[in-house]
């Protein structure tokens, strides 16, 4: 299949997290078949029960393209312009696969070796295939890790600091408040005194963004409410120690600060003669924690689209990402 074929034929398998197996054993058998043409080796590796990571090596790798299979809710199917693939993961990340098995299969049929492709699981819920693969390393030098960046070399990338923001009250009868204690109320407070927080900024990343995702609580409108939570993300560009810190002072007292993912900033390096840029998302590369080498971030379609139910890849970019994927490896692969 050529890279448009390649690409619609991924964004129209469900793979929406936890779903990746069908779309993990069709890349499988995709890269067992190129594998057994062009003298490499296609394996799975199971990170859940139904849920695999897939990788394919041409020789010890020295470096690997990776980069994720699961998508965002809802699945839709793709269709095609003349000017983009549209569909969910048309850019986050299905167009990216396909851009770096065209990348690989065009090198090892040019005689190139110590190369890798590795697709994980669960990159839009925890990270959960890359930290399995961190445990497997395969003495890989480099990670060139694939996201949407225009096709622009990423700088750096924010990290992610999510919480279940939990308070408790007690039930009563809103006719008489004073016999109750709300929920609701407390986790207004706590919501308040965090969106207080100064957030920190960085010089290559820009300042910290907080969202806070979602409220629920409550039974009817005439209880005082005796539960309540929220989800709270913020986009770290430091440590993000100050704002853990920061979060369980301002809920002490009034709600629970339940802390449900963590993952830092990271800084990344530069190549001569490729475009950069810095990117506001997390990625999988802090889960990889350098065992599959050091980290490089780039890929076609623009962040903007991904999530979205305008979600599209143009096909420009994606021919293009197959011709930087190959000169990037290359240049890496160089002593």
């Amino acid at each position: 299949m050529d890279p448009f074929q390649l690409t619609r034929a991924l964004i129209d398998i469900d793979s929406v997290t936890p779903n990746e197996e069908k779309v993990g054993q069709v890349l499988f058998d995709h890269l067992t078949a190129l594998a057994a043409r062009t003298g490499g080796r296609a394996e799975k590796f199971e990170v859940e029960p139904h849920r695999h990571n897939v990788l394919a090596h041409w020789g010890d790798p020295i470096v690997t393209l990776s980069t994720h299979m699961d998508t965002v809710p809802p699945f839709f199917a793709s269709r095609e312009d003349s000017e983009f693939i549209w569909g969910r993961g048309a850019c986050d990340t299905k167009g990216i696969i396909a851009s770096m098995i065209h990348a690989a299969e065009a090198l090892v049929t040019d005689g190139v070796r110590g190369i890798a492709l590795l697709f994980v699981v669960g990159e839009e819920r925890n990270s959960a295939g890359a930290y399995a693969a961190a445990k497997n390393p395969r003495g890989s030098r480099y990670l060139i890790n694939g996201e949407p960046t225009e096709n622009k070399l990423a700088l750096g990338s924010k990290g992610a600091l999510r919480y279940e923001i939990i308070a408790q009250g007690r039930m009563a009868h809103s006719a008489y408040p004073h016999l109750g204690e709300s929920a609701i109320e407390k986790l207004l407070d706590a919501l308040e005194r965090i969106r207080r927080i100064p957030m920190p900024s960085d010089a290559t990343l820009g300042p910290s963004t907080l969202n806070i995702g979602t409220i629920q609580g409550g039974r009817a409108p005439n209880i005082i409410p005796d539960h309540a939570r929220a989800e709270v993300f913020v986009r770290l560009v430091d440590s993000g120690d100050s704002l853990r810190a920061a979060v369980a002072e301002a809920s002490r007292g009034v709600a629970e600060a339940k802390e449900v993912l963590y993952i830092p900033a990271v800084h990344l390096g530069s190549v001569d003669g490729l475009e950069t840029t810095v990117v506001s998302y997390t990625t999988d590369i802090p889960a990889f924690n350098g065992a599959w080498g050091k980290p490089f971030l780039l890929g076609p379609g623009s962040i903007h689209f991904a999530h979205t139910a305008e979600e599209r890849i143009p096909k420009v970019e994606l021919v293009e990402a197959i011709g930087i994927y190959q000169k990037l490896v290359r240049r890496l692969l160089q002593p």
